[in-house]
């Protein structure tokens, strides 16, 4: 009994310091704790096949979070297609050494724009999730957006046939890139 309590006593010892030390470590974090946000994960995150985009809002009107919300996730989407289309735009460009390379470059950007300001009927909403906070009498909307990712590129195929600031040689090139985006993306959604 005795040589038990000589064991019993120093392990108990150091598990409740283990124990203390791991408490500490959680309090002491410099950056803070942990928090876990709605809408995270990869169902929510872009892919080969989808732009996907959160979002939040808050408000003391329900209407206002939302429209908050909507906004912060469809301003993600476009920032994320921009992103996209100028580094497929650079690196087509770059090894097809193209004459007008600066002139595609432009034409797609000012494209991307002009697509992200229109309503896409591809694009639908995911999840939304509303919060009320009864002390601060807050709405917080969460939202979550995707659109194909071949779907964006067709439209924007069909917006770049209409514009007529597009000259011939740069509608071919931009059709160029568009096609080869369309065929990864194609090839990961069969």
């Amino acid at each position: 009994m005795n040589a038990l309590r000589t064991v019993a006593i120093p392990l108990t010892l150091c598990m409740a310091l283990i124990g203390g030390l791991s408490a500490c470590n959680k309090k002491n974090n410099p950056a803070g704790e942990k928090v876990k946000q709605p809408f995270s994960g990869s169902k929510y995150e872009s892919n080969a096949a989808w732009f996907r985009g959160t979002g939040m809002g808050v408000s003391q009107a329900q209407n206002i979070a939302r429209s908050k919300a909507d906004l912060d996730a469809k301003n993600q989407l476009a920032a994320q297609v921009k992103t996209n289309i100028r580094a497929v735009t650079d690196q087509y460009l770059g090894q097809t050494e193209n004459g007008n390379a600066a002139d595609v470059a432009d034409k797609f950007q000012t494209l991307v724009r002009e697509v992200m300001n229109t309503e896409m009927a591809d694009m639908r909403k995911i999840d939304e999730e509303v919060r009320y906070n009864e002390t601060t009498k807050d709405y917080t909307v969460y939202v979550a957006y995707e659109i194909k990712k071949n779907a964006m590129f067709r439209f924007m195929k069909k917006q770049a046939r209409t514009d007529d600031k597009i000259d011939d040689i740069t509608r071919k090139k931009i059709d160029e890139i568009l096609d080869e985006e369309i065929r990864k993306s194609d090839a990961v959604t069969e």
